[in-house]
């Protein structure tokens, strides 16, 4: 089992937490964004309150570890590897839970654990074509699923066995996939898991969500201490995907989980 401190190290290492390759200049633009209330950084979130700039510093400062001190613009940010590690407790509380509501989505290793579990992992929509605005003008997305994981790829560049989707803040694929699900399934998920739009769109939709997100994503943050996310783990969502393997070894262990 992958102890606290062994983690620990390994963000510290892999910089998910520490000194992180975002830079300062990133997190204050978000900050300015989201309180102008721009769509690009709300991820689908509609805030209950207004969120002004130093309201969002504060609130990324206790939730991230980011300075507080507005005078500081440049240089790296930081994240608390402290709060990464009670974060990532909190997420591996909520799929505990969910396993208990059953008796018995990171993302394909969860969903893996979670279907060996006894739990079903949803995969509707498989397909749909999804349009969405981008700095090119709009453009056609489609979902897919690899493992049990859904993400959007562009048309044509699906490479076999591939698990990289195209990067969006949209909520506009979470959407699809819950109106397909209740569709075709006359089901919602109980929990959903992921990223961005993914979990900003369904918490904004009132079902239970907990994602990933890095200094310069405030929505997730806001969303929580909104209470429409039910847990937001601050890290550097930009470095190599096998470095977040001991991530979700450390979530299935503290959900009782075999990987």
């Amino acid at each position: 089992m992958l102890s606290t401190g062994a983690l620990r190290a390994h963000l510290l290492a892999a910089r998910i937490a520490g000194p992180v390759a975002t830079p300062r200049e990133t997190s204050l633009r978000s900050y300015r964004l989201f309180a102008a209330r721009d769509p690009r950084v709300l991820l689908g979130l509609d805030p209950d309150r207004a969120w002004g700039e130093r309201d969002l510093l504060r609130l990324m400062a206790d939730k991230c570890g980011v300075s507080d001190d507005p005078g500081h613009v440049s240089g790296p940010d930081v994240i608390d590897p402290e709060r990464t590690l009670a974060a990532l407790d909190a997420f591996a509380q909520c799929i505990a839970c969910l396993l208990y509501t059953y008796k018995r989505q990171f993302y394909a290793g969860l969903a893996d654990a979670l279907s060996a579990a006894g739990c079903a992992v949803l995969t509707p929509a498989q397909g749909r074509s999804v349009d969405m605005t981008t700095r090119f003008g709009v453009r056609t997305y489609y979902l897919d699923y690899v493992r049990g994981v859904a993400l959007v790829r562009e048309p044509g560049v699906r490479v076999p066995g591939s698990a990289t989707g195209a990067h969006t803040h949209s909520p506009l694929p979470v959407r699809a996939v819950l109106e397909e699900a209740v569709e075709a399934r006359g089901v919602l998920p109980e929990l959903v898991v992921g990223d961005h739009g993914w979990v900003c769109g369904a918490g904004q939709l009132g079902i239970e969500a907990i994602g990933l997100a890095d200094t310069d994503d405030p929505a997730l943050f806001v969303g929580e201490a909104e209470g429409r996310v039910s847990v937001a783990v601050p890290l550097d969502d930009g470095v190599r995907p096998d470095y977040y393997r001991p991530l979700t070894r450390y979530v299935l262990n503290r959900a009782r989980l075999s990987q």
